[in-house]
Parts: C-alpha cells; sequence; structure tokens
C-alpha cells in the first residue's frame, strides 16, 4: 500500500536549526530515502519550493484567476512529500518515525487510496 508522508515547515524554523544542523537532517534525509530505495519501498521523495514561488489557480465562471500564494492561516507550509510503498500502516508510522524532520517536528502519514498515471 502506498503512504505519503507530509513534512511542514518555514524558513523561520530552519533558520534556528542552523547550518551545521539542517545540513546534518539533510544528510540523514538523503541515507533514509536511500535505504528505502534499495529496499523497493521509496516511490519518491520530493522538497518544494518556497511558498512565494507558489501559486493558486481558481476557476469562477470558467474564468482561470492565478493568484500568489498560497496564502496560509498557518506560518508552517508544505515543505516536502515522500511516497513509499510498503506492508502498510504499521510500517509506514516506522518509516515516518525515522524521518529526520519528526525529530524536530512532525511528519504526517496519509493512505494514498488510488492514483491515475500509466494505467490511464
Amino acid at each position: 500500500m502506498k503512504y505519503m508522508l507530509i513534512i511542514y515547515g518555514n524558513q523561520e524554523s530552519w533558520d534556528l536549526f542552523g547550518p551545521e544542523l539542517f545540513a546534518e537532517i539533510i544528510r540523514d534525509t538523503d541515507a533514509l530515502n536511500a535505504e528505502l530505495a534499495a529496499s523497493g519501498e521509496l516511490v519518491g521523495a520530493f522538497g518544494l519550493a518556497d511558498q512565494v514561488q507558489a501559486r493558486t489557480v481558481r476557476v469562477r465562471d470558467d474564468v482561470p484567476a492565478v493568484t500568489d500564494g498560497p496564502y496560509l492561516e498557518a506560518k508552517e507550509y508544505l515543505a516536502s512529500v515522500t511516497i513509499v510503498d510498503c506492508d502498510g500502516l504499521e510500517r509506514a508510522l516506522d518509516i515516518a518515525a525515522r524521518t529526520p524532520a519528526a525529530r524536530y517536528g512532525q511528519v504526517e502519514v496519509w493512505p494514498i487510496l488510488h492514483e491515475t498515471g500509466d494505467e490511464m
């Protein structure tokens, strides 16, 4: 079963880590991703651009409107997602607990119910 591991963050919180700790978190994350790739459980891991580079699209009366965004009420925003394909929820939770970001914040685990892509 596939699961999406979601990490939230913001530049302010990452700046508090300092460059050495931030580099350690990235190294540990890369090592975990390499381990998951070797086991065949890693579907993909993606860091997202800063929120100032994001855009929001809304269509009203068949007219698309593109705005800067997202404009979130929260201080944190979606920072990265990792997709794993593993034996079940317990294994996905184990992987999330081993994710370096879990040491300093939280990692959400969401089951993926279906997918589209090659089968289309």
